[in-house]
């Protein structure tokens, strides 16, 4: 008889705010009803004392550490790479619950070991429901999986933020997450895990990156997230934080599957729209310029940080993390 031997795994969620709180013990507790349990689970706070004091006083069952690398969330992660002792390290928000087979579903993948990455399936919960011109296209906005990506296990770009897992020699390897890329508290910067990606596998050709839809988590989307000047802000910031990676890794690698999606799934998601209001819904027409709103407010951002990336000292210039090692004791 075969044994299969799965990988050790460390889970990694990073906080930075006690605003959340709630969600944040919904995401430990879901944690602890794995059918595959973790080895260790860190909890890493960001700059936040008061959240640190709380958490320590009221969880026991995982490590809870400070970011000991700069504030934002590539620096709270690699804060946790830094400490793993495992196979796999596993991420999850603060605001993202686990089925109970998410880390099962992820893990069984790394029985290839050509797969370097393997991420899964974000649904939204909306607060107060989904706004009538937020179509399902537009979920990766509030860091969700969007109409349009595979429904079966497939090889992919990058996986999803919320919902993400790496050999941890791989992300070692390439130095962790890029310090110059990523959320910086409420700031919807984003991009450091389609970067760290496509960095991944330019050092390993051959290898694959999986999205696995039966890996899920469910992702709270406050109403505030749902708002038209969200929806905005969030595109624009894309549109930077693609110009960033462009910058790194190049256009072509940077861009592949963007292109795709403006030409094949936005085309359609603003016909359904014209369709669905011609026939009496009005939220139909909210929904198709919804669409066109995002691609100019994203394609604005990106030209303008196109246009930033060609002077000295702004943040598109500095390093990955070059001859530096992000691994360090936490104080």
């Amino acid at each position: 008889m075969t044994h299969v031997v799965f990988p050790t795994v460390t889970v990694i969620i990073c906080a930075y705010t006690a605003e959340r709180w709630v969600w944040l013990l919904d995401v430990i507790d879901s944690l602890r009803l794995q059918t595959w349990a973790p080895n260790e689970v860190f909890v890493v706070v960001d700059h936040n004392e008061e959240l640190f004091e709380q958490l320590t006083k009221t969880v026991d069952d995982v490590t809870v550490v400070r970011n000991t690398g700069p504030r934002g969330l590539s620096g709270a992660r690699n804060t946790g790479v830094g400490l793993a002792d495992s196979d796999v390290v596993a991420f999850l928000d603060d605001d993202a619950e686990a089925a109970p087979d998410w880390l099962e579903r992820l893990i069984t993948l790394y029985d290839d070991p050509e797969v370097l990455a393997v991420g899964g399936r974000v649904e939204p919960v909306w607060e107060k429901g989904r706004p009538g011109y937020f179509g399902e296209e537009l979920d990766w906005i509030v860091g969700c999986s969007h109409r349009g990506l595979p429904r079966v296990a497939t090889e992919v770009r990058n996986v999803i933020g919320a919902n993400m897992s790496f050999r941890l020699d791989v992300i070692r390897t390439v130095g962790g997450f890029n310090l110059s890329l990523g959320r910086r508290g409420s700031i919807p910067l984003g991009c450091e895990e389609t970067e760290i990606c496509i960095r991944s596998k330019m050092g390993a050709p051959g290898s694959r990156i999986v999205y696995e839809p039966a890996a899920l988590v469910r992702h709270h989307v406050p109403a505030s997230r749902g708002t038209v000047r969200y929806m905005l802000s969030r595109s624009w910031s894309e549109g930077i934080s693609k110009a960033q990676v462009s910058h790194i890794v190049g256009h072509k690698r940077a861009l592949g599957p963007e292109r795709r999606y403006v030409r094949r799934i936005l085309p359609r998601a603003i016909f359904a729209g014209m369709r669905d209001w011609s026939r009496g819904d009005p939220a139909g027409l909210g929904r198709a310029v919804a669409v066109v709103a995002v691609v100019a407010f994203t394609s604005a951002g990106y030209f303008r940080g196109r246009h930033l990336a060609h002077f000295p000292g702004r943040p598109l210039d500095q390093p990955v993390l070059a001859g530096v090692s992000p691994w360090r004791e936490v104080q």
